[in-house]
């Protein structure tokens, strides 16, 4: 599913316009967004969490040459999925 079809989805299922429903879904993906810049955890009862977590700096290999290479810290975005959704995807 892509933007545009969740969108449709949502239009569909809340009777809203679809415009309408662009805006509230892109007001929804702003404010998790907004949270996870700030460094904030995500809690979505019944479908997941999202949280930022920081990686350390590391050594790794480039596989072309052979040669040392430091991997710069960086965070990552880390979703677990709530038991119901798992539930419901894995039947």
């Amino acid at each position: 599913m892509n933007r545009t079809q969740l969108i449709s989805a949502v239009a569909e299922k809340t009777g809203l316009k679809k415009k309408d429903a662009e805006t509230a879904v892109a007001a929804v993906l702003d404010a998790v967004e907004a949270s996870l810049v700030a460094g904030e955890k995500v809690q979505l009862f019944g479908f997941g969490n999202f949280s930022v977590e920081e990686r350390a700096a590391r050594q790794g290999r480039n596989p072309a040459t052979g040669e040392t290479i430091t991997i710069p810290a960086s965070k990552q975005i880390k979703f677990a999925p709530a038991s119901v959704l798992k539930a419901k995807v894995n039947g």
